[in-house]
């Protein structure tokens, strides 16, 4: 009971302390063409719409933390890569939601970044292969990485691949994307 009291306080406190390491906040907006994929090597991908928002906490021109909140919808159009038609799918319907990392290299004008996290995914999940067969819902984890370029003399505009495995459906989504980042001032 002691120990329980304790880290709790301490979660308590630390809550309360400004972190002096945080350079600057902002608010990253993306939007983009979604899409997922079945783990197995077959020729099958649904795409559809993706939209995320992340809370920038800035730590160096280098890093910065991540926590988002976003949403994938793809669906089936009954045709595979090469559009002949298949009855396998790939279907994500998800929001998303977790904490991922940028490493940046920053470059002016055009910065290359690569991200990688930690999330879960919240909706319905269909992987349908010759391999695979699950169709699934609820909450999933998912490992979001993402490779991309800041653009911009201020680097507040970005064009990203960005996907979240998902391991218990056996399947990943994801988008290419375009953002903007709209800086937080005090």
């Amino acid at each position: 009971m002691r120990k329980s009291i304790i880290i709790i306080l301490v979660i308590i406190s630390s809550v309360q302390v400004q972190a002096q390491f945080l350079k600057e906040k902002s608010i990253d907006i993306s939007i983009g063409y979604g899409l997922s994929a079945s783990y197995d090597d077959v020729d099958i991908a649904d795409s559809g719409f993706y939209l995320q928002g992340e809370y920038v906490l800035d730590v160096s021109r280098w890093l910065d933390i991540r926590p988002y909140a976003g949403l994938v919808l793809t669906k089936s159009n009954g045709k595979d890569i090469d559009g002949n038609p298949t009855i396998y799918k790939s279907n994500t319907q998800a929001f998303l939601i977790g904490g991922k990392t940028r490493i940046t290299v920053p470059i002016p004008w055009v910065a290359p970044y690569f991200e990688v996290g930690v999330g879960v995914s919240i909706g319905s999940f269909e992987t349908f292969t010759p391999f695979t067969d699950i169709d699934d819902s609820g909450l999933v984890l998912h490992i979001p990485f993402s490779l991309g370029l800041e653009l911009g003399s201020k680097h507040n505009f970005d064009i990203a691949f960005t996907y979240y495995y998902q391991p218990s459906v056996e399947q990943f989504a994801g988008a290419a994307a375009i953002g903007i980042s709209i800086p937080l001032n005090k």
